[in-house]
């Protein structure tokens, strides 16, 4: 192992114990323009099952919940990703698409969906295009723990950056719920 590599694995050890800590104790580093009622951006992202996803497939069907999320593998990612998917039917009660996404390579996130048994699609921006679109990429240079909420209409019904990973599904149920998203 070269000099540059095992100085990469540093970095990378380094900013996976900053985002484990910053997602324990509920640090966002939110600063963003978008607000309720924008539209919201549209991206074309690939999931871990290899299909691509875009908003704009969504537009007049259906809404969507984008939670963005830090990194994969990381502690508080996987609470998050194990709330949605040992709760999911929570939020599959209402008629609404929910995806995460990261920054990470799509291999890297193939691999946390596996771990974690996820049964969504979870996204990867590893250009970081939609991140900052969406405005969420941190001085960390990975995506804060974000969730939109967008209408059938493409547009942005709240923005959620106070998340507890450990009640993910059932926050995002009663977000639903209070938005007035339809049942299925």
């Amino acid at each position: 192992m070269n000099l540059n590599t095992k100085m990469k694995n540093q970095v990378k050890k380094s900013l996976l114990i900053l985002c484990s800590l910053f997602s324990v104790v509920g640090f966002s580093t939110l600063a963003t323009e978008l607000k309720v009622g924008d539209d919201a951006p549209n991206f074309k992202l690939q999931a871990t099952t290899g299909d691509y996803y875009q908003l704009s497939d969504y537009k007049g069907k259906k809404a969507v919940v984008l939670a963005w999320y830090p990194m994969a593998n990381t502690r508080g990612c996987t609470i998050e990703c194990k709330s949605l998917t040992e709760q999911g039917h929570l939020i599959r009660e209402f008629d609404v698409s929910y995806v995460m996404a990261s920054v990470d390579p799509i291999d890297d996130n193939r691999d946390f969906a596996e771990k974690t048994g996820a049964d969504f699609p979870m996204l990867s921006d590893p250009t970081k295009a939609a991140a900052k679109d969406y405005q969420v990429l941190n001085m960390f240079n990975v995506a804060s723990r974000v969730t939109f909420y967008i209408s059938k209409e493409g547009k942005i019904i709240k923005i959620d950056d106070d998340i507890s990973p450990k009640s993910a599904a059932q926050d995002m149920a009663n977000n639903l719920a209070a938005l007035g998203i339809d049942k299925r």
